[in-house]
């Protein structure tokens, strides 16, 4: 292993966004059960069994495209909407109106309350970046550029494959590992020698799936057990504890 916590064979290094870098997953979470309650209360009425920030964010929804994050947790109620259009308001009930919706709240809450960055990352991918290893951010989010340069930290990434992008390319979202395969190939570096750091069950499926060299779970919600099961190679709290020492 080389001072950085990685084997000595990685040559570069693949972040998420929310939840590694920005403190932003607690967020996203907030914005969704937001939106499902409201939905699920014009569908099921008042007895309607309330979206679970926790456990249905990290199982259906944590990490997707956020078209294929409103799929898979109503599938889970056993309920089917039309897909509707891209730019269907927030208004109409459709998987992307409610996709939608979701991103108008977001947005919302992240002007009113601003977003900050893990201390702990900013300053291991400095050091990632001094150690001569090449970075990217791989991220579903289609504000992730917006994000990173609220929070300064546009230039530490030679890559950016996000939402955006993905759609551009026409490249699936995680759990598939398309994005953070995209973001290899950009930096010219083979998946058997990136490392993904990801927070999300899906994340962690999609370096399984990639077969890349290493992957780094980040556990912010006490999911560690899972994060390993899903094909975490190590876990840690925060990305400090990788931080060279000395």
């Amino acid at each position: 292993m080389t001072q950085l916590g990685l084997p000595v064979s990685i040559e570069a290094c693949l972040f998420d966004l929310d939840g590694v870098i920005t403190k932003t997953a607690v967020v996203h979470a907030a914005a969704w059960k937001q939106t499902f309650d409201d939905f699920l209360l014009r569908h099921d009425g008042s007895g309607f069994t309330p979206f679970d920030a926790t456990g249905d964010y990290d199982e259906y929804v944590d990490g997707r495209p956020r078209a294929d994050g409103v799929r898979s947790f109503l599938a889970s109620r056993g309920i089917q909407l039309p897909e509707g259009s891209p730019d269907d308001d927030g208004e109409q009930d459709t998987v992307h109106g409610l996709g939608n919706r979701k991103n108008v709240l977001l947005l919302e809450k992240i002007r009113t309350d601003g977003v900050e960055a893990y201390p702990g990352t900013l300053r291991y991918i400095r050091a990632v970046r001094r150690c001569g290893l090449k970075t990217g951010v791989v991220s579903s989010s289609a504000n992730c550029r917006d994000i990173l340069v609220s929070v300064g930290a546009e230039a530490l990434f030679e890559v950016r494959i996000d939402g955006v992008v993905a759609a551009e390319r026409g490249l699936p979202g995680k759990p598939h590992p398309d994005t953070f395969l995209a973001a290899a190939r950009d930096l010219g570096v083979a998946a058997s020698a990136s490392a993904v750091f990801e927070d999300a069950l899906a994340g962690m499926d999609a370096g399984r799936s990639g077969h890349f060299g290493y992957v780094v779970g980040v556990d912010r919600v006490g999911q560690a057990d899972a994060l390993r099961a899903h094909g975490a190679d190590i876990v840690v709290q925060d990305l400090a504890e990788l931080e060279p020492r000395g």
